[in-house]
């Protein structure tokens, strides 16, 4: 048997064994969200990108059992972090952003109840089999914010501010046109 969380399996047969995977992965094992990392980190000039980003660690454990008493609940309990580059929306600047997920499913079947899955999310599979790998990145895909800022405004240089004399016209776009003609 090769790495258990890149190997397919049920949640079940996790679950009989009382799997428990402890992990230490890069970023780039984790194509989706590798893609989504390098997307965000396009819109940066060249010299501002950070230095061996997809090297960064995504580390966690992942504990599978049984929700239920009668063992016909398979359940994942396990947390997961890493801290991936981002670009601060404010500014428009590198920066950490430290993720931190929690995860408590139990795995999709015919009739749940709600004392079945309480303090549970449902996740629905698709497939008898799934990759935790899989699972994993899209929690951590999930967990990531809409708009990626830094927490703190000390660290974030922000908009600038302009300053205004009284008497002058504030022109935000007077030099786009001529920037326009020399991207093109």
């Amino acid at each position: 048997m090769g790495n258990p969380l890149r190997d397919r399996r049920t949640p079940s047969e996790l679950a009989a064994s009382g799997q428990v995977i402890d992990f230490s992965e890069k970023i780039n094992n984790f194509v989706e969200l590798a893609k989504i990392v390098q997307s965000d980190l396009d819109s940066l000039d060249p010299a501002g990108l950070p230095a061996d980003w997809r090297d960064t660690d995504v580390a966690g454990r992942l504990s599978f059992g049984f929700a239920d008493a009668q063992n016909s609940r398979p359940s994942l309990r396990g947390r997961v972090t890493a801290t991936i580059d981002a670009v601060c929306q404010r500014c428009l600047e590198a920066f950490k952003l430290a993720l931190d997920v929690e995860l408590r499913f139990v795995f999709d079947g015919e009739e749940s109840t709600a004392a079945d899955t309480a303090g549970y999310e449902i996740w629905e599979l698709e497939e008898n089999t799934f990759r935790p790998l899989d699972l994993v990145e899209e929690a951590l895909i999930m967990a990531m914010p809409l708009v990626a800022m830094h927490v703190d405004s000390e660290t974030c240089h922000g908009p600038m501010e302009i300053e205004q004399r009284p008497n002058e016209k504030l022109r935000p776009f007077a030099a786009l046109k001529s920037q326009m003609e020399q991207d093109n």
